[in-house]
């Protein structure tokens, strides 16, 4: 009998809904090879209908614009024209839009339910578990010059003294304090090792991505390297800290800033780059473009005319000073390309115009900018205090031997008498074991960080803090 009337009460609310609007937050995941990304539309009923925005909070986004909703029938459609996505779903019995998103001609199911949505649980055996032997406190400090708050969070040692602290800066793209990405917590897995092992450790978020403020898409890398200044000058103010053996560790992106700050203050005790470029970023992006796209298996000839379209575009931003004069000239190069080779590399569904707006907004924004004309060896070569530099054999994205060579070749220009550049073969740009190293492997593999790396980090700095 409660069987019955369970199922009774459940078709009732069905019916209800299908009869009511359908504003308010709806959640859904995408399984994107491997990866579960959260999608959240937020819907708000208006005189003429609806109108929505999309958030994607495993990306750090929030509030993008949808260029069109409709609701009739209990068919929900969705447009962003902008970004090449479109949604259609169907409301079912479950209270549930039952449907497929579609972005650039690729299709994935997706289900949107009423409020939050939980993620899968995915195995990561590396992540430490609550409650931690050592003291974690989440903490907020100011960044004076840019007058913005960043939040982070501090672990210290359970027991008394002064602690050797580290700074941890995570790559590119908006990353929260664990530099969460694919499904891994790097920083927290870090972290939670160093902190162990008698390090104090402060981890933030990124401007404008989790609980700090701050607009991330108008910032460059110097502009985190101003975040990492305020967080030094933060562990300073703590009675816990050993001022005298304050580093940082900066993995991708964040091994261009370490060496930015560390160049420029003599308060920095040491610095651990993870792989770090130590090239210019037009030839980095070119030679990682080159790899990966040998991994994938796509034709040399596909790859050459990658390469050739890519460098020209970079060459382009090389020469150029000014930003509105730099998109324009961009568009007349990307017009002119997909008229000389129809149809290349558009996305299905994605119409010419669109395409070259997206290559252009990519490539003239202020972060690609400075990175494809930023050469690492200029802040390199003023460093002064120990470097230890780690790269992984199978890395496709900061190839590890031309990189690790250019880092050392610098730091020995400086006169720097203490440094450190391995290689550990088998691992991939996250420092996991691995069998390809493409991007599209980081999800499906278990390990966070190699075991062997996180020794290494720990021993090479408790040597250098006695």
């Amino acid at each position: 009998m409660k069987k019955i009337i369970l199922i009774f009460l459940v078709a009732l609310t069905s019916l209800s809904i299908y009869a009511q609007d359908i504003s308010g937050k709806w959640s859904g995941i995408l399984k994107v090879q491997g990866i579960q990304l959260r999608i959240v539309f937020n819907i708000t009923k208006t005189e003429n209908g609806y109108s929505s925005t999309m958030d994607s909070p495993d990306q750090g986004a929030k509030g993008i614009p949808v260029t069109s909703i409709s609701y009739k029938d209990s068919l929900l459609k969705i447009e962003l024209s902008n970004f090449g996505i479109t949604y259609e779903g169907t409301l079912n019995k479950e209270s549930a839009f039952a449907g497929t998103f579609i972005q650039y001609g690729q299709s994935f199911p997706l289900v949107l339910i009423k409020g939050e949505v939980e993620k899968e649980k995915v195995i990561r055996p590396q992540e430490p578990v609550k409650p931690y032997p050592y003291y974690s406190e989440d903490v907020k400090f100011e960044n004076a010059k840019d007058k913005i708050v960043l939040a982070g969070t501090l672990t210290l040692p359970r027991k008394e003294g002064l602690f050797p602290a580290v700074v941890l800066i995570s790559g590119s793209g908006p990353e929260n304090r664990d530099e969460e990405v694919f499904g891994h917590k790097p920083f927290l897995v870090l972290a939670d090792y160093l902190t162990k092992s008698g390090i104090a450790v402060l981890r933030f978020d990124d401007r404008g991505t989790g609980e700090s403020t701050g607009d991330f898409k108008s910032a460059t890398t110097f502009d985190f390297a101003t975040d990492v200044e305020s967080a030094v000058k933060y562990l300073k103010t703590r009675d816990e800290i050993d001022k005298k053996h304050i580093g940082l560790i900066g993995h991708s992106e964040g091994g261009i800033i370490a060496p930015i700050v560390a160049s420029g203050s003599k308060e920095i005790s040491f610095i651990v780059l993870l792989a770090a470029p130590g090239i210019r970023g037009d030839k980095l992006l070119l030679m990682q473009q080159e790899l990966i796209g040998k991994a994938s298996g796509m034709s040399d000839k596909e790859i050459k005319q990658t390469i050739a379209i890519n460098k020209t575009a970079f060459d382009i931003i090389l020469k150029s000073n000014n930003s509105d004069s730099l998109k324009k000239e961009l568009t007349g190069y990307f017009k002119q390309t997909v008229k000389e080779n129809p149809g290349y590399n558009i996305p299905p569904g994605m119409s010419e115009d669109d395409y070259v707006k997206l290559q252009v907004g990519n490539l003239a924004s202020p972060w690609m900018t400075t990175f494809i004309k930023y050469d690492p060896s200029l802040a390199l070569e003023k460093v002064k205090c120990p470097v230890l530099a780690l790269n992984g054999e199978k890395d496709l994205q900061v190839p590890a031997k031309v990189n690790l060579s250019a880092i050392k070749k610098a730091l020995e220009k400086s006169g720097n008498k203490d440094v450190t550049v391995k290689e550990f073969p088998g691992l991939n740009h996250l420092f996991q074991e691995c069998k390809t190293g493409l991007p599209s492997e980081y999800a499906t593999i278990e390990q966070t960080i190699s075991p062997a790396v996180l020794k290494e980090i720990r021993n090479w700095i408790l040597e250098r803090v006695k």
